[in-house]
C-alpha cells in the first residue's frame, strides 16, 4: 500500500494577483524537492509537459489542491516537516484564507493506484463530515495500512 495525501486551501487573491506571486515563485524549486524526496511516488500535475503548473479543477477557482502519493508515512513526514517545505508551510497565511474546515487528507491506495482530485475531495468529505478513520484521516489521528479498508 501507498500512502496518498491532498492539501486544499483558498487562496487571498486570484492566482496572478500580485500578492500571490511569491507563492507562484516557490512552488517549482518546492514541486522539485517532493519529486527527489525519498519516498516519493507521484504527484498530480496539469501536465506531463509542465509539471509545474498548477492542476486545474471544478472545486472553485479560488481553491488550490496539490496531491501527492508516498510509499510511507515516514517519507511523507520528512518531506513536509525536514525540508525546505516546512518554511514555506510556515508561510501559508500570507497566501491562503484562514479556515476552520479539515484541509488536509491521508489515505491508504493500493501501490499501481494513482488518485483522481475528486477521490481525494470525497476523502476529504469524509475527513470533514465523520472525522478520522482507516478511509480518512492525518498526521494527528493516524491509521496504519493494515486498517485501510478497501
Amino acid at each position: 500500500m501507498h500512502l496518498a495525501q491532498l492539501n486544499v486551501g483558498h487562496l487571498i487573491a486570484p492566482v496572478d494577483a500580485p500578492e500571490i506571486a511569491e507563492f507562484i515563485a516557490l512552488l517549482e524549486p518546492v514541486n522539485a524537492l517532493a519529486d527527489e524526496a525519498s519516498g516519493f511516488v507521484w504527484r498530480l500535475k496539469a501536465s506531463e509537459t509542465d509539471p509545474t503548473a498548477t492542476y486545474i479543477h471544478d472545486f472553485g477557482d479560488d481553491l488550490l489542491l496539490n496531491m501527492s502519493v508516498w510509499r510511507t508515512r515516514d517519507d511523507l513526514w520528512n518531506y513536509v516537516y525536514r525540508t525546505r517545505h516546512l518554511a514555506v508551510l510556515q508561510r501559508r497565511r500570507e497566501w491562503f484564507q484562514r479556515s476552520l474546515e479539515v484541509s488536509s487528507v491521508m489515505w491508504w491506495i493500493p501501490e499501481q493506484h494513482l488518485p483522481t482530485a475528486d477521490e481525494g475531495m470525497v476523502r476529504l468529505s469524509r475527513l470533514r463530515e465523520q472525522g478520522a478513520g482507516p478511509e480518512a484521516f492525518t498526521f494527528k489521528d493516524f491509521h496504519e495500512a493494515s486498517a485501510a479498508v478497501a
